[in-house]
């Protein structure tokens, strides 16, 4: 089949650009062809190596948008998204591709879907959910079954916990979310440039307030650990005043020998890196919404094979059925030092029960899986879609 991925994110993080390299690589090695249809002045960061067409009418961000401002923005975004679904619709007519896949959709996508002759589409239209609350599948679902009769409007959810969502409309159908892979380096080799005698954790991500990490510091350093451990504590700061409050804790803590502080953005291969060195992920804080949606570095734990340390509000399902790791109560700093203690001191023996359940999570979310699930999705097959 020949796919055009219609991608509109103007500032993507890392999740949107191994997203769509997963789509571009694992389409392609399944004998599909991909191209991108992307706003005007669209950049990407990442050269995917297929064929990128521009569309009128540019990309809108809300970054630094409040009140009025972001109310404006907002109403030209839609004013575009029209153009594009618009333009969409024309090349769909005259037979540029078989399908169209839109990668980051919400349930926006299909609510502007109604004003627009793209809901007509003659070929498959797919909108690729990123999870959903409750509250989320709801709308969802209105909208969706709003377009029940149109054979070409399809909706892909990929989440960890489908019985909860209630997802009822006959062109929703629910898989799987897919594990993301260290695609440009050997992550073994990566690991063993490390002494293998010292158990690494890491903490990924970009540095907020909210995620407590002097008081995760403060459990790790106060565990009696039995064995040799470091921590790699990474942090990428958006604003300026958490660029300066991660900058206070690395001062704070600069003199605990077993903690390293990786103060920048990681990307690309810098990133693989990252993960690939470490033999655990920390993911010592949770929201509700990791209850529905999935956290991305439980992907990446699944794809490099790494154990996890997690609170149990973040993808429960996964721990549930996987024993990849060790979990504890979010917001409990006693049972987070606990939990690291204790996982730490009985890595070796339990580390081949870690192994052999990432294997089995690995193949059960493979990029593969989520290529044949979108493309079953385009052809209409949904019996062959991955279900929990």
């Amino acid at each position: 089949m020949r796919f055009a991925i219609m991608e509109s994110v103007v500032t993507p993080g890392g999740h949107e650009i191994d997203f769509d390299r997963l789509l571009v690589e694992e389409l392609t090695a399944l004998g599909h062809s991909v191209e991108f249809y992307v706003p005007e002045g669209h950049e990407f960061k990442w050269n995917y190596g297929v064929p990128v067409h521009h569309l009128p009418g540019t990309g809108v961000s809300y970054k630094g948008a409040k009140g009025v401002k972001k109310l404006l923005l907002s109403v030209k975004r839609e004013w575009h998204r029209q153009k594009w679904y618009k333009n969409m619709y024309v090349n769909a007519c005259q037979d540029k591709f078989d399908a169209i896949i839109f990668p980051s959709a919400t349930y926006r996508y299909l609510r502007a879907l109604k004003k627009s002759a793209l809901q007509h589409s003659p070929v498959p239209v797919l909108f690729l959910i990123h999870g959903a609350t409750p509250e989320e599948a709801l709308r969802l679902n209105k909208v969706a079954i709003y377009f029940k009769h149109n054979k070409n409007i399809r909706v892909g959810v990929q989440t960890f916990a489908p019985k909860k969502l209630r997802l009822s409309s006959p062109n929703i159908k629910v898989y799987g979310p897919p594990n993301y892979i260290p695609r440009d380096i050997d992550g073994e080799a990566e690991r063993n440039k490390y002494d293998a005698d010292v158990l690494r954790l890491g903490f990924f991500g970009q540095y907020r307030k909210e995620k407590k990490i002097e008081a995760f510091l403060d459990a790790f350093i106060s565990c009696d650990f039995k064995r040799p451990v470091k921590l790699i504590c990474q942090g990428a700061t958006q604003t300026q005043e958490d660029a300066d409050d991660f900058a206070r804790i690395i001062e704070k803590y600069k003199d605990v020998e077993n903690v390293e502080f990786w103060n920048r953005p990681l990307i690309g291969t810098e990133w693989q890196k990252g993960l690939a060195s470490v033999d655990t992920l920390v993911l010592p804080y949770g929201n509700p919404r990791y209850l529905y949606h999935t956290a991305a570095l439980i992907s990446n734990a699944m794809g490099y094979k790494k154990s996890i340390i997690a609170a149990h509000n973040v993808n429960p399902e996964i721990l549930a059925h996987y024993a990849m790791g060790m979990g504890f109560v979010d917001g409990n700093m006693a049972a987070l030092k606990q939990c690291i203690e204790l996982f730490v001191n009985t890595y070796d023996e339990n580390k081949e029960k870690y192994r052999s359940a990432l294997e089995k999570a690995y193949s059960d979310f493979s990029p593969r899986r989520l290529a044949e699930n979108i493309v079953a999705l385009a052809e209409g097959d949904f019996g062959r879609t991955h279900k929990e």
